[in-house]
């Protein structure tokens, strides 16, 4: 059953010069309001003048080729780590660039003093008297050496080669002209810049909303020279690419003391967005956020003084924005628009503050190829079942958050020969605005179940860690947000300096999930004996603690084990006993989770309700009034997600209304419309039952992905 069409608008589509007709007969067909252009594409009069508002994407720091050839030193800059040379010899050549793909670095020879050679098995800095470079080879040669310890070169490299254009080069075949990106935190940039912006407006009347496709600073994105190892390092949140030798003067200037190549290469780890970073790299995101809202503001003060709107999208290039930061609010932006595969990037882009218009964009993109290569818009492809399915991820979270707006982006054409897409987007775009307006008319029931997710970026990260779900799709946390970004709950999220008795006790249960070391787990941040003792008198008194993979981890062993029921052996305990691992006869649990080595029990009063090869993965233990609750890892599934609901809701003294006893139905019930939502979130039929009243339950049964829209009587 489709849901009938009552609504136009709320709909963005992109649009193709050369491609009026279609153009046209597209956005009457999806009941478009705003016709947008996409990188490659432009609008022709015609469809200026067709009766949509007018989205105009911007990349602000790139497509200005000329400024950056006649102006090298402008372009933005990361540092990189040369490969590491064992020495056989006291002196030795290190090439810089060997590791990288040629398109993307140029070595920075102007910022020596900013570079460091390491002998990286002593982790000491050698003197600069002691290496030279040699720009005909592009190496650097180290005298003194001590034979076979290791070797390499932290430098400044220009970014030649602006990585979302790179991308589509080599991934769709782009023949255009590649494009550099400059760095605006140089004056003559900003000044150049903002008249390049006053001279767009002055150039576009017929723009409405000026679309930045992000800011200024990319996601970091290291292409290596092999193929078979393209992607050397990438993090949606990092801040590699930020880095110049002005921003580091300025740094020093504004916070006493100087950082150092080192501090961005880490040993060669980095510093993502995984790994808790330390007051010095906190300190440079800071000192970035202020410097981006600052500039941006310049820039959509600029875009206000035409009478347009100013968007940003939030991907590519939005690295120190920080939705969630207080500078991002004093910027002025008008919308955020957020490309989604999953549901916790509904729930981020729902999260973010100030009375915006929050605006998705659907996938597939249209473009011939999708994600990993995998055909979309050309022979072998199928858009019409890809737009299906990542459809049913994001909706069934956008019943829980409301969205503004959702849209398209690409090359339109390459709709003609898929009429089935054409047809699912219609529908797809039918079902969003019958979703909006129920969000208008009520809020959407939630239990009373408050849960505090417990990391050390907090609020700062809040619904994300990490760019995709497919990106990282076996980090614990993203698989729980992804889950519980379409369950009825309150979520919160919460860094350890929030750790206090007042915001524990305003939550039901706190979630502590991720690898030992990790952010998401905390780290260090665990070395902290009040944030222990606070945490062991909440659950005492009625809490709920449940720990994913290695909660609470330090020192290879769990700071909560006495909650938990279990601790982390990495073979230290090779002489000790350990209880017996038996799973309750009564237990029926079904989660699908692997177990992690390690794990053993602390005592027999620990509950293991599932256990596989000797090793417990899911146990419970009562711990004064509260409980402690493990799991070895969590995978998201909607058969997964159907058990976690049990688990968190096993607290709840009334169970609640409006719960699908169908993994694969999700529903929300909107009182003041008197309106519950079905949706099948499979590909195959399916049949619910559902609990609308203590005393009622409803049947029904669903086709394929469908969404279902039921007024309950009082």
């Amino acid at each position: 059953m489709k849901v009938a069409k009552k609504s136009r608008g709320s709909f963005t589509m992109p649009g193709e010069a050369g491609y009026e007709e279609l153009s046209l007969t597209l956005a009457e067909k999806w009941g478009a309001d705003v016709i947008r252009d996409c990188d490659g594409t432009k609008l022709s009069p015609r469809l200026l003048e067709a009766g949509m508002d007018v989205y105009s994407t911007i990349c602000i720091i790139r497509e200005h080729n000329e400024f950056a050839s006649t102006n090298p030193q402008f372009q933005q800059q990361t540092f990189l780590e040369s490969e590491r040379v064992v020495s056989t010899s006291k002196t030795i050549e290190i090439p810089l660039l060997s590791r990288y793909f040629s398109g993307q670095f140029e070595v920075n020879e102007a910022s020596l003093p900013y570079w460091q050679v390491l002998d990286r098995t002593t982790g000491d800095e050698i003197f600069a008297s002691s290496w030279q470079y040699n720009a005909t080879t592009k190496s650097v040669t180290i005298e003194g050496c001590i034979p076979f310890h290791q070797y390499s070169v932290n430098f400044l490299a220009f970014r030649i080669w602006e990585e979302i254009n790179m991308y589509n080069h080599v991934t769709n075949n782009w023949k255009s002209e590649p494009l550099r990106q400059l760095d605006p935190r140089y004056p003559e940039v900003q000044n150049y810049l903002s008249s390049y912006l006053v001279r767009w407006c002055e150039e576009h009347p017929e723009t409405d909303v000026v679309r930045f496709t992000s800011l200024f600073y990319n996601f970091v994105w290291i292409w290596g020279s092999d193929e078979q190892n393209r992607n050397l390092f990438t993090d949606w949140a990092s801040y590699d690419f930020t880095v110049s030798p002005l921003a580091l003067d300025q740094f020093e200037a504004q916070y006493g003391y100087r950082l150092t190549g080192e501090d961005f290469i880490n040993k060669g780890n980095r510093n993502p967005s995984h790994i808790a970073w330390n007051k010095r790299m906190m300190d440079y995101l800071w000192f970035t956020n202020a410097f981006v809202c600052s500039y941006a503001k310049e820039l959509v003060d600029i875009v206000h003084s035409y009478g347009k709107k100013a968007y940003v999208f939030y991907d590519d290039s939005w690295v120190g924005m920080e939705p969630q930061s207080e500078a991002f609010q004093t910027i002025g932006f008008d919308g955020i628009i957020k490309c989604v595969f999953s549901g916790f990037e509904v729930r981020l882009c729902n999260a973010v503050p100030g009375g915006l218009t929050h605006e998705l964009r659907l996938h597939p993109y249209l473009f011939p190829v999708g994600l990993g290569g995998a055909p979309t818009f050309k022979e072998g492809g199928n858009p019409a079942l890809d737009a299906q399915k990542y459809w049913v991820n994001v909706r069934r979270a956008m019943l829980r958050a409301p969205i503004d707006r959702i849209g398209l982006g690409g090359y339109l054409h390459l709709t003609e020969g898929f009429p089935a897409f054409v047809e699912t987007i219609a529908d797809i775009a039918d079902q969003f605005r019958k979703i909006k307006e129920l969000h208008q008319i009520s809020e959407v029931y939630t239990t009373s179940l408050r849960i505090g997710i417990l990391s050390s970026w907090g609020k700062l990260r809040t619904w994300t860690c990490g760019g995709h779900y497919h990106e990282h799709p076996d980090l614990d946390l993203i698989n729980i947000l992804e889950s519980l970004s379409g369950l009825p709950y309150t979520v919160e999220f919460l860094s350890f300096d929030e750790v206090t008795k007042e915001t524990l006790d305003s939550l039901n249960i706190v979630v502590n999930a991720g690898f030992e070391g990790s952010s998401w787990s905390g780290g260090e941040n665990w070395d902290n004996a009040e944030v222990v003792r606070l945490l062991t008198q909440w659950v005492y008194e009625g809490g709920t603690f449940l720990g994913v993979n290695a909660p609470s981890a330090i020192n290879h062993s769990f700071r909560m084990a006495h909650v938990l029921g279990v601790d982390s052996d990495d073979g230290r305990r090779l002489c000790h006993g350990q209880w017996e691992v038996n799973a309750a006869q009564d237990s029926n649990s079904q989660l699908k989770i692997e177990p992690k080595q390690g794990i053993y029990l602390i005592d027999s009063d620990t509950s293991v309700l599932q256990a596989q090869d000797g090793l417990p993965t899911y146990t419970e233990r009562n711990f004064g009034q509260g409980k402690g609750i493990y799991l070895s890892e969590y995978r998201y599934s909607p058969e997964n997600t159907h058990t976690l609901r049990s688990i968190l809701e096993q607290g709840l003294k009334i169970m609640p209304l409006f719960t699908s006893d169908n993994p694969n139905i999700d529903c929300a019930y909107f009182p003041k419309a008197k309106t519950l939502v079905l949706v099948n979130g499979s590909e195959e039929k399916q049949k619910v039952r559902v609990r609308t009243s203590e005393m009622s339950v409803i049947e029904e049964r669903f086709c394929a992905f469908e969404m279902r829209v039921l007024h309950l009587a009082e």
